[in-house]
């Protein structure tokens, strides 16, 4: 795996250990030589990710629409800063430069874009991992709604089962390098 995209909030959240959380994960991926893609901004969880993957020296892709420059002030140590005109383009953008897509605690920013990639492996336009970091079981909630969805008949259980679901650094490194088709534990 070459980039991860990490979808993240542009805020702290009310509690450290989201904080520390996004960190610790980033620096997983980063003392393995995986660069991120992320959404761009230097504030919040966003600004953690970029922060903590430029400190341990890889490769940090940032993309942000020009709309969201006040509310994401957009990072300016980043090795490459690409700015687009829409949310869609740029998960579009994002998409073309990762991987893996990972799910960190965030809100519905981070929702959209995470859901918007699924889409786009269930229906066949990629093949690349989905995966939620359910750490301290942020997304377990979530995660028992799509159980549900499934249940009712609304979503398919193969795009269910296709998702990664980690609450450890070293469970998601396993899951996201699978070849693409490995079943999901």
């Amino acid at each position: 795996m070459r980039r991860v995209a990490l979808f993240t909030g542009s805020s702290f959240g009310a509690d450290d250990r989201w904080r520390q959380a996004v960190a610790d994960l980033t620096a997983f991926f980063a003392e393995r030589g995986v660069g991120v893609v992320y959404g761009g901004a230097s504030v919040g969880l966003m600004g953690v990710v970029a922060d903590t993957a430029l400190a341990h020296g890889v490769e940090v892709i940032g993309v942000i629409p020009r709309a969201v420059f006040s509310a994401e002030v957009p990072h300016h140590g980043l090795t490459e800063l690409i700015q687009v005109e829409s949310m869609h383009e740029r998960k579009a953008v994002m998409a073309s430069y990762a991987d893996a897509f990972v799910a960190l605690p965030g809100g519905l920013g981070t929702l959209e874009e995470i859901f918007e990639v699924w889409t786009w492996r269930t229906i066949g336009l990629h093949d690349k991992p989905v995966a939620f970091y359910d750490v301290d079981g942020y997304w377990s909630p979530l995660l028992g709604a799509l159980d549900h969805m499934v249940a009712a008949g609304f979503v398919r259980a193969p795009a269910r089962d296709g998702l990664v679901v980690a609450d450890r650094p070293d469970g998601l490194w396993a899951a996201l390098s699978r070849p693409a088709g490995s079943p999901t534990p």
